[in-house]
């Protein structure tokens, strides 16, 4: 669907950076009012990376969800709530297992009603003081994101023992354990 048939539809997008893209469209995937969730590639200066170029570490880009939702079904705040359950925003480099700059974790916003909901939750967990460190999650604008290829697209879907082994093997689940628990 283009973008501008998006908009037709009333849709929007939410792009985020939370480590290995495998571990995150599965959180998001299952909501009601998600349409699609697309793993790629942004944030960089290189057009049409390759997964072996992003791992490289040499065009600037992280590993990302690009999230297609309907705002009527599923609100931006609740996409946000999602995000933050999923990594460790104290951690400048990387996430659990997966080392290196393309595994940082960003929020990338596509308005300025986004970056105000962004900048604001991160502001709230900063504050609630779940975490002893420092919040360190970047807030960026959108720019042109770049799906990966396709064996990446729907991991837990394709592959489901081989994601449950890496997300538990990763140190995500605990993590997530031992800092949300079951809310």
């Amino acid at each position: 669907m283009t973008s501008e048939a998006q908009q037709d539809a009333g849709l929007e997008r939410a792009t985020f950076a939370g480590g290995c893209f495998w571990c995150m469209v599965k959180p998001f995937d299952t909501w009601p009012g998600v349409v699609s969730v697309v793993s790629g590639y942004t944030g960089g200066h290189v057009p049409n990376p390759t997964y072996e170029q992003v791992c490289s570490g040499t065009t600037g880009h992280v590993e990302a969800v690009q999230i297609t939702y309907d705002p009527r079904q599923i609100t931006y705040q609740q996409l946000l709530d999602i995000f933050w359950r999923q990594i460790d925003p104290t951690d400048p480099g990387g996430q659990f297992y997966d080392r290196g700059p393309s595994y940082k974790t960003a929020i990338f916003y596509h308005t300025e009603e986004q970056r105000r909901l962004a900048e604001a939750s991160k502001a709230a967990l900063e504050a609630s003081g779940r975490f002893q460190k420092p919040i360190v999650t970047e807030i960026r604008p959108a720019g042109p994101f770049y799906p990966a290829e396709e064996y990446h697209q729907d991991f837990y879907r394709k592959e489901p023992l081989h994601y449950e082994r890496y997300r538990r093997a990763s140190g995500r689940d605990a993590f997530i354990a031992a800092h949300w628990g079951r809310e």
